[in-house]
């Protein structure tokens, strides 16, 4: 048996990188996909075509996670069509600004809190109240990243969001163990996907910017998703509260030689 065979899984920003990865690991394991995109809609459909080549079901929908009430229309209509959700992957976010706090304007710094932490809070929020209605039991799997613990200079805005991602998901964990609804942070390094774009078409560039991950390398999207396919499945029953940093070692690299 697959092992995700009969779960209904939410993963925001599935149009691209790691979302799309993710989708297309969990229907590989059995499980129908909801497509969330917020701009992208080819790339979102090109991952639903992924989903039904692998005998799953997938829909497409269209959200913006930093506004709430399009978050509650989209899980009015996926439960509408599914019935349930067993899973949600916050995965949808914003790249940091690359300006110092002195020069940054008010609506640069909520833009990328409200994407990356407000969106991870009303999905979450939505989500639970579903789960505790079904009567408990369920997956949150917030994507976060090595910045929710590791600070960057010029990124206040994204290193303060995936910090609060880091303690919500905390205490959503202890909120919700006695109810069976486990959640967890998967915290990647330097992946290669959209986000990285520069890296991905430029190798020497990309060299460069591994020389400080102990692997030498930057990581692939299904790396992230075969992860996520195990924080969703019932082999992870026992895990909660915790983030998996996924990036080559590079959080332990730094101060090395300091």
């Amino acid at each position: 048996m697959k092992k995700l065979e009969g779960k209904v899984a939410f993963i925001t920003g599935a149009d691209s990188g790691i979302g799309k990865a993710t989708a297309i690991e969990f229907a590989r394991e059995g499980a129908n996909i909801i497509v969330c995109y917020r701009s992208d809609e080819k790339g979102a459909r090109e991952t639903q075509a992924k989903v039904d080549e692998l005998g799953q079901k997938g829909i497409v929908v269209q959200i913006d996670v930093s506004d709430e009430r399009q978050v509650e229309e989209a899980f009015d209509e996926v439960l509408k069509a599914f019935g349930s959700i067993d899973i949600l992957v916050n995965n949808a976010g914003v790249n940091g600004s690359g300006i110092p706090v002195a020069d940054m304007d008010t609506s640069v710094f909520d833009k990328t809190i409200r994407t990356n932490l407000y969106g991870t809070f009303f999905c979450a929020r939505r989500f639970i109240q579903h789960r505790q209605e079904k009567g408990g039991k369920g997956k949150i799997i917030n994507v976060s990243s090595v910045h929710e613990e590791i600070v960057q200079r010029g990124n206040a805005d994204y290193n303060a969001s995936k910090a609060g991602i880091r303690n919500l998901m905390r205490t959503l964990s202890l909120e919700l163990a006695e109810q069976g609804i486990n959640v967890n942070n998967i915290a990647p390094g330097m992946i290669l996907t959209p986000m990285n774009q520069e890296a991905m078409d430029n190798k020497e560039l990309r060299d460069q910017q591994t020389q400080n991950i102990p692997m030498k390398r930057a990581g692939e999207p299904e790396e992230i998703g075969r992860l996520a396919v195990f924080l969703a499945s019932s082999d992870s029953d026992y895990v909660t509260g915790s983030t998996y940093f996924m990036d080559g070692g590079l959080s332990l690299n730094i101060g090395q030689g300091a």
